[in-house]
Protein backbone atom coordinates (compact mmCIF):
# COMPACT_ATOMS: atom_id res chain seq x y z
CA UNK A 1 0.00 0.00 0.00
CA UNK A 2 1.21 3.29 -1.11
CA UNK A 3 2.25 5.93 2.11
CA UNK A 4 0.11 9.15 2.45
CA UNK A 5 0.14 9.69 5.90
CA UNK A 6 0.19 13.74 6.82
CA UNK A 7 -1.00 14.08 3.14
CA UNK A 8 -4.42 15.75 3.15
CA UNK A 9 -6.71 15.10 0.32
CA UNK A 10 -10.75 16.33 -1.32
CA UNK A 11 -12.31 13.68 -3.32
CA UNK A 12 -15.42 15.73 -5.14
CA UNK A 13 -18.88 13.78 -5.49
CA UNK A 14 -17.20 10.42 -3.17
CA UNK A 15 -20.91 9.61 -2.00
CA UNK A 16 -20.60 6.25 -3.91
CA UNK A 17 -19.25 5.13 -6.80
CA UNK A 18 -16.15 5.92 -8.22
CA UNK A 19 -15.43 8.93 -5.83
CA UNK A 20 -16.43 6.35 -3.06
CA UNK A 21 -13.53 4.01 -4.04
CA UNK A 22 -10.94 6.46 -4.48
CA UNK A 23 -12.05 8.01 -0.69
CA UNK A 24 -11.45 4.43 0.53
CA UNK A 25 -7.94 3.86 -0.93
CA UNK A 26 -6.76 6.68 0.25
CA UNK A 27 -7.70 6.62 3.71
CA UNK A 28 -6.60 3.42 3.54
CA UNK A 29 -2.72 4.81 2.70
CA UNK A 30 -2.58 6.79 5.28
CA UNK A 31 -4.16 10.24 4.08
CA UNK A 32 -6.48 12.58 6.02
CA UNK A 33 -9.52 12.07 3.71
CA UNK A 34 -12.47 14.97 2.47
CA UNK A 35 -15.21 14.46 0.09
CA UNK A 36 -18.22 16.38 -0.92
CA UNK A 37 -21.44 15.18 -1.80
CA UNK A 38 -24.63 16.79 -1.68
CA UNK A 39 -26.55 14.23 0.91
CA UNK A 40 -24.18 13.99 3.99
CA UNK A 41 -26.29 10.87 5.05
CA UNK A 42 -25.00 9.24 1.68
CA UNK A 43 -21.44 9.13 2.87
CA UNK A 44 -21.64 7.75 5.99
CA UNK A 45 -19.54 5.25 5.42
CA UNK A 46 -16.16 6.82 6.60
CA UNK A 47 -17.45 6.24 9.96
CA UNK A 48 -15.41 9.16 11.77
CA UNK A 49 -12.31 8.22 10.05
CA UNK A 50 -12.43 11.16 7.40
CA UNK A 51 -14.61 14.25 6.83
CA UNK A 52 -17.73 14.47 4.65
CA UNK A 53 -18.74 17.94 3.35
CA UNK A 54 -21.90 18.83 2.18
CA UNK A 55 -21.31 20.94 -0.62
CA UNK A 56 -23.26 20.88 -4.22
CA UNK A 57 -20.35 21.85 -6.89
CA UNK A 58 -22.70 23.89 -9.33
CA UNK A 59 -22.99 26.30 -6.66
CA UNK A 60 -19.71 28.32 -5.75
CA UNK A 61 -20.08 29.47 -2.55
CA UNK A 62 -20.77 26.65 -1.03
CA UNK A 63 -17.65 24.95 -2.83
CA UNK A 64 -15.56 28.29 -1.87
CA UNK A 65 -17.06 26.94 1.85
CA UNK A 66 -15.62 23.44 1.82
CA UNK A 67 -11.99 24.78 0.46
CA UNK A 68 -11.78 27.28 3.39
CA UNK A 69 -12.86 24.30 5.83
CA UNK A 70 -10.22 22.56 4.71
CA UNK A 71 -7.60 25.73 4.99
CA UNK A 72 -8.59 26.11 8.30
CA UNK A 73 -8.23 22.82 9.55
CA UNK A 74 -5.05 22.00 7.88
CA UNK A 75 -3.84 24.92 6.18
CA UNK A 76 -2.76 22.54 2.99
CA UNK A 77 -4.05 20.48 0.18
CA UNK A 78 -2.27 17.87 -1.61
CA UNK A 79 -4.45 15.91 -3.50
CA UNK A 80 -7.42 17.14 -5.18
CA UNK A 81 -9.49 14.15 -7.20
CA UNK A 82 -12.33 15.53 -9.18
CA UNK A 83 -14.46 13.08 -9.55
CA UNK A 84 -17.94 14.97 -9.18
CA UNK A 85 -20.18 14.38 -12.25
CA UNK A 86 -23.71 15.35 -13.12
CA UNK A 87 -23.92 14.01 -16.46
CA UNK A 88 -25.68 10.40 -15.96
CA UNK A 89 -28.51 11.60 -14.36
CA UNK A 90 -32.19 11.19 -15.90
CA UNK A 91 -31.18 8.94 -18.75
CA UNK A 92 -34.74 7.79 -19.11
CA UNK A 93 -37.31 10.25 -19.83
CA UNK A 94 -41.08 9.31 -19.83
CA UNK A 95 -40.20 5.62 -20.16
CA UNK A 96 -37.24 6.33 -23.06
CA UNK A 97 -34.18 5.70 -23.16
CA UNK A 98 -32.59 8.78 -24.05
CA UNK A 99 -29.14 8.98 -23.54
CA UNK A 100 -28.21 7.53 -26.70
CA UNK A 101 -30.38 9.91 -29.14
CA UNK A 102 -28.55 11.93 -31.84
CA UNK A 103 -27.56 15.43 -30.78
CA UNK A 104 -30.24 17.06 -32.11
CA UNK A 105 -33.05 15.13 -30.49
CA UNK A 106 -31.32 15.29 -27.06
CA UNK A 107 -32.39 17.48 -23.91
CA UNK A 108 -30.23 20.95 -23.61
CA UNK A 109 -30.54 20.10 -19.73
CA UNK A 110 -27.66 17.63 -20.22
CA UNK A 111 -25.42 19.38 -22.33
CA UNK A 112 -25.53 21.94 -18.88
CA UNK A 113 -25.37 19.10 -16.22
CA UNK A 114 -22.48 17.80 -17.92
CA UNK A 115 -20.35 20.97 -18.30
CA UNK A 116 -21.27 22.55 -14.59
CA UNK A 117 -21.01 19.41 -13.05
CA UNK A 118 -18.23 18.32 -14.69
CA UNK A 119 -15.68 19.88 -16.50
CA UNK A 120 -17.17 23.45 -14.96
CA UNK A 121 -16.92 21.67 -11.49
CA UNK A 122 -13.53 20.76 -11.94
CA UNK A 123 -12.20 24.03 -12.97
CA UNK A 124 -13.53 25.97 -9.96
CA UNK A 125 -12.03 23.43 -7.81
CA UNK A 126 -8.46 23.12 -9.45
CA UNK A 127 -8.37 27.04 -9.27
CA UNK A 128 -9.17 26.87 -5.44
CA UNK A 129 -6.97 23.95 -4.79
CA UNK A 130 -3.98 25.72 -6.89
CA UNK A 131 -2.57 28.22 -4.58
CA UNK A 132 -3.19 26.18 -1.62
CA UNK A 133 -0.50 23.96 -3.78
CA UNK A 134 1.71 26.21 -5.36
CA UNK A 135 2.66 27.88 -1.90
CA UNK A 136 4.04 24.04 -0.92
CA UNK A 137 5.71 23.46 -4.39
CA UNK A 138 3.85 20.05 -4.24
CA UNK A 139 0.32 18.75 -5.35
CA UNK A 140 -1.91 16.66 -7.69
CA UNK A 141 -4.84 16.79 -9.25
CA UNK A 142 -6.66 13.71 -10.84
CA UNK A 143 -8.77 14.70 -13.28
CA UNK A 144 -11.57 11.78 -13.78
CA UNK A 145 -12.34 11.17 -17.43
CA UNK A 146 -13.38 8.39 -20.25
CA UNK A 147 -12.54 7.70 -23.23
CA UNK A 148 -15.42 9.37 -24.98
CA UNK A 149 -13.24 12.20 -25.40
CA UNK A 150 -11.29 10.36 -28.02
CA UNK A 151 -13.75 8.50 -29.63
CA UNK A 152 -18.25 8.88 -29.88
CA UNK A 153 -19.32 6.79 -26.89
CA UNK A 154 -23.63 7.33 -26.25
CA UNK A 155 -23.99 11.17 -27.43
CA UNK A 156 -21.94 14.34 -28.28
CA UNK A 157 -22.38 15.96 -25.15
CA UNK A 158 -20.72 13.39 -23.23
CA UNK A 159 -17.67 13.41 -25.64
CA UNK A 160 -17.39 17.03 -26.05
CA UNK A 161 -17.63 17.32 -21.90
CA UNK A 162 -15.07 14.88 -21.28
CA UNK A 163 -12.62 15.95 -24.34
CA UNK A 164 -13.21 19.44 -22.13
CA UNK A 165 -12.05 17.90 -18.92
CA UNK A 166 -8.68 16.22 -21.01
CA UNK A 167 -7.79 19.99 -22.32
CA UNK A 168 -8.26 21.27 -19.00
CA UNK A 169 -5.49 18.87 -17.36
CA UNK A 170 -3.23 19.28 -20.77
CA UNK A 171 -3.49 23.32 -19.78
CA UNK A 172 -3.12 23.05 -16.47
CA UNK A 173 -0.36 21.14 -16.42
CA UNK A 174 1.50 23.52 -18.62
CA UNK A 175 0.72 26.27 -16.64
CA UNK A 176 0.82 24.49 -13.36
CA UNK A 177 4.31 22.55 -14.56
CA UNK A 178 7.10 25.88 -13.01
CA UNK A 179 5.38 25.10 -9.39
CA UNK A 180 5.75 21.26 -9.52
CA UNK A 181 2.14 20.48 -9.39
CA UNK A 182 0.91 17.54 -11.04
CA UNK A 183 -2.29 17.80 -13.01
CA UNK A 184 -3.81 14.47 -14.96
CA UNK A 185 -6.80 12.29 -16.42
CA UNK A 186 -7.05 9.42 -15.49
CA UNK A 187 -9.60 6.39 -17.23
CA UNK A 188 -11.24 3.78 -15.53
CA UNK A 189 -12.31 0.77 -16.92
CA UNK A 190 -15.71 -0.58 -16.59
CA UNK A 191 -16.26 0.02 -12.78
CA UNK A 192 -18.78 -2.08 -10.59
CA UNK A 193 -20.62 1.09 -9.25
CA UNK A 194 -24.19 0.96 -7.83
CA UNK A 195 -25.62 1.82 -11.12
CA UNK A 196 -23.57 -0.97 -13.04
CA UNK A 197 -24.31 -3.43 -10.86
CA UNK A 198 -28.30 -2.95 -10.99
CA UNK A 199 -27.55 -3.30 -14.76
CA UNK A 200 -25.24 -6.36 -14.12
CA UNK A 201 -27.44 -8.95 -16.02
CA UNK A 202 -27.17 -6.97 -19.51
CA UNK A 203 -23.37 -6.28 -19.00
CA UNK A 204 -20.39 -8.44 -19.02
CA UNK A 205 -18.00 -7.64 -16.07
CA UNK A 206 -15.41 -10.46 -16.71
CA UNK A 207 -12.91 -7.38 -17.48
CA UNK A 208 -14.67 -5.13 -14.89
CA UNK A 209 -12.85 -3.29 -11.86
CA UNK A 210 -13.89 -2.26 -8.64
CA UNK A 211 -14.04 1.47 -7.72
CA UNK A 212 -11.32 0.49 -5.00
CA UNK A 213 -9.48 -0.37 -8.11
CA UNK A 214 -9.53 3.71 -9.39
CA UNK A 215 -8.44 4.95 -5.54
CA UNK A 216 -5.62 2.50 -5.85
CA UNK A 217 -4.47 4.43 -9.11
CA UNK A 218 -4.55 7.86 -7.27
CA UNK A 219 -3.03 6.69 -4.03
CA UNK A 220 0.02 5.28 -6.34
CA UNK A 221 0.45 8.56 -8.06
CA UNK A 222 0.29 10.56 -5.12
CA UNK A 223 2.90 8.19 -3.52
CA UNK A 224 5.04 8.79 -6.40
CA UNK A 225 8.03 11.05 -6.32
CA UNK A 226 8.42 11.54 -10.07
CA UNK A 227 4.73 11.87 -10.97
CA UNK A 228 5.05 15.27 -12.72
CA UNK A 229 6.77 12.87 -15.44
CA UNK A 230 2.90 12.20 -16.10
CA UNK A 231 1.71 15.76 -15.76
CA UNK A 232 -0.90 16.54 -18.45
CA UNK A 233 -0.71 12.90 -19.42
CA UNK A 234 -4.24 10.69 -19.78
CA UNK A 235 -3.66 7.59 -17.82
CA UNK A 236 -5.22 4.24 -17.58
CA UNK A 237 -6.09 2.68 -14.57
CA UNK A 238 -5.24 -0.44 -15.62
CA UNK A 239 -1.71 0.39 -17.15
CA UNK A 240 -1.24 2.24 -14.16
CA UNK A 241 -1.63 -1.08 -11.75
CA UNK A 242 0.83 -3.01 -13.85
CA UNK A 243 3.20 -0.28 -13.71
CA UNK A 244 2.90 0.36 -9.92
CA UNK A 245 2.28 -3.16 -8.97
CA UNK A 246 -0.97 -3.09 -7.39
CA UNK A 247 -4.36 -5.20 -8.50
CA UNK A 248 -8.26 -5.01 -7.51
CA UNK A 249 -9.60 -5.76 -4.33
CA UNK A 250 -10.37 -9.20 -5.53
CA UNK A 251 -6.77 -9.85 -6.52
CA UNK A 252 -7.05 -10.01 -9.98
CA UNK A 253 -5.07 -7.69 -12.90
CA UNK A 254 -8.07 -5.95 -15.47
CA UNK A 255 -7.06 -5.79 -18.68
CA UNK A 256 -6.09 -2.78 -20.15
CA UNK A 257 -8.33 -1.65 -23.05
CA UNK A 258 -6.97 0.10 -26.50
CA UNK A 259 -8.96 3.09 -27.73
CA UNK A 260 -10.46 0.33 -30.48
CA UNK A 261 -11.79 -2.38 -28.00
CA UNK A 262 -13.54 0.59 -25.77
Amino acid sequence: MSNLNGRVALVTGASRGVGKGIALELLAAGARVYITGRTVADMNYLEGKGTALSCDHRDDAQVEAAFRRIADEHGRLDILVNNVWGGYEDMVEGGEFTWPRPFWQQPLWRWDAMFQAGARAHYVASRLAAPVMIARRSGLIVNLSFWAAQKHIGNVAYGVSKAATDKLTSDMAHELKSQNVAVVSLYPGLVRTEKVMAASAWLDLSNSESPQFTGRAVAALAADSNVMEKSGKVLITARLAEEYGFTDVDGKQPKPLSLNEV
